[in-house]
């Protein structure tokens, strides 16, 4: 009888460009869009740079472009500098499988001179598997949103760092692994992937740069895993098989390994995303749509706003809402956000700049605005588990005015979806501080047909300085 690895290894060997279906193609070129204008804000952060001084101290072999800069390095410390500056400004798409999968994909992909198939085929492989991973053991919203007693997520419990286990099957399919190396990269991946501490780091104030997990870390452990199993390294070659396997220590409350391998192949899982509009935490986006309409609609002035209050989920990432020192507190604070929206603030690198949350006004605003869970956004979201209901209201002069929705733009359906448009507007706005127009128009462009590409190199000229 087939394992679970065994069809997770089955659809990474055998799945082919031609049987993609073309609209599932096209998600993947939206994805590794958006995915890399996220990366370009990575460069206002402290994150960011962070890393990118890393890699410029670590040096070695010209393998591998990290994107918006001049250098070229092993391809295992470009998919960790290209991570971090995806995930610095939270705004990426969620969940945030592409900053654990696409690092690692371009990394591998620009070294060993693969097409753009090749690269489309393995950002398919990699955010479909660890869409559905996350799928099969994900309790962390089911945990929030749950009635009776005060919401809490599980004491033990990570948040993305398991995509790993995609990114390392997706790297393997570039290398041309076979089957026993495939294996093993993946339980190579599994033992190196980070610890599932998402609730010390919820918990701890002010909000570390690691941010849940470290990306990077687990990205360049990804493609060092294939790397090792290439060469003969042996892993756990049925770590997602066995009772004490990944799911136990990872601490997974609950384990359907049928959520990954049902339909593999033929219906696809990581679409159902939300690209960002705004760059903070997806539990703040629909309460943040509210605001911003009535705002657009009314054309506040922020001095005449009396109050702002949000109803959502409970949201616990931040404990101290109004407790905002840095960019990572700024990226999971509704006060701080709103604060952004009324003073129109122009959404991007800008949100996040230190001087602006330093600012006085802001600070001094921010006190006007709260955000509380709500019943309903918890009954939604059993209904529709893609739902994100929030409401707010407003004291102007005098006068309450209140908005509410039930998705967040961005989400996968009918007319929250972001456009092809909307999205090269985003990824426009956020790399023309790094790239001249020419390159930027030329990327679009070869992302977008990125089929056609004969090497993913001639791509990287495009979005290197």
């Amino acid at each position: 009888m087939a394992t679970v690895t065994d069809k997770i290894i089955d659809f990474t060997m055998n799945t082919q460009f031609e049987n993609i279906p073309p609209d599932i193609i096209h998600e993947a070129k939206r994805s590794l869009l958006d995915s890399i204008g996220s990366l370009f804000t990575g460069y206002a952060t402290e994150k960011g740079k962070i890393a990118l001084n890393l890699a410029n101290r670590f040096g070695g072999a010209e393998e591998s472009s990290v994107i918006g800069s001049v250098l070229k390095i092993p391809c295992t410390t470009a998919a960790m500098a290209n991570s971090e500056l995806m995930y610095a400004l939270d705004f990426d798409s969620v969940p945030h499988i592409p900053p654990f999968i696409i690092p690692p994909v371009l990394a591998m992909a620009e070294c060993n001179h693969r097409s753009g198939k090749d690269v489309l085929v393995a950002i398919v492989i990699g955010q479909e598997l660890a869409k559905r991973i996350d799928n099969s053991m994900n309790s962390i919203i089911q945990s929030v949103s749950g009635s009776g007693g005060k919401p809490k997520t599980p004491d033990v419990f990570g948040n993305s760092n398991e995509h790993m286990l995609g990114a390392g099957l997706a790297v393997g399919r570039l290398m041309g692994l076979d089957r026993e190396r495939l294996e093993n990269a993946l339980g190579l991946a599994g033992y190196l992937c980070s610890l599932p501490v998402g609730r010390d780091w919820e918990d701890t104030m002010p909000k570390s740069i690691v941010k849940y997990s470290p990306a990077g870390w687990n990205c360049q452990a990804a493609v060092t895993a294939c790397l090792l199993a290439e060469q003969g390294y042996t892993g756990s070659r049925t770590m997602l098989d066995n009772p004490y396997g990944f799911h136990v220590f990872y601490g997974a409350a609950v384990w359907n390994p049928a959520l990954i391998t049902d339909g593999l192949g033929e219906s696809w899982e990581f679409p159902d995303c939300q690209y960002k509009l705004y760059p903070c935490c997806r539990f703040l986006q629909s309460a943040i749509d509210c605001l911003m309409d009535l705002v657009a609609e009314h054309k506040f002035i922020p001095d005449e706003i009396a109050w702002i209050k949000a109803y959502s989920l409970p949201f616990l990432a931040h404990p101290d809402q109004l407790s905002v020192t840095t960019q990572i507190d700024a990226q999971y604070s509704f006060p701080y956000a709103a604060a952004m929206a009324v003073h129109n603030i122009k959404c991007g690198v800008d949100w996040q700049n230190p001087n602006i949350i330093r600012d006085p006004e802001i600070q001094s605003f921010m006190k006007k605005v709260s955000i509380v869970g709500d019943p309903k956004a918890g009954e939604e979201k059993k209904k529709d588990p893609k739902s994100w209901y929030a409401r707010v209201e407003m004291e102007v002069e005098g006068i309450i005015y209140s908005k509410e929705t039930y998705y967040s733009k961005g989400t996968n359906i009918d007319k929250y979806r972001l456009s092809d448009d909307e999205l090269i507007a985003k990824f426009r706005h956020n790399a023309s501080p790094i790239l001249t127009e020419r390159k930027i128009e030329n990327a679009i462009k070869q992302i977008m047909e990125l089929e056609n590409l004969d090497d993913i190199a001639d791509l990287m000229k495009f979005l290197t300085i």
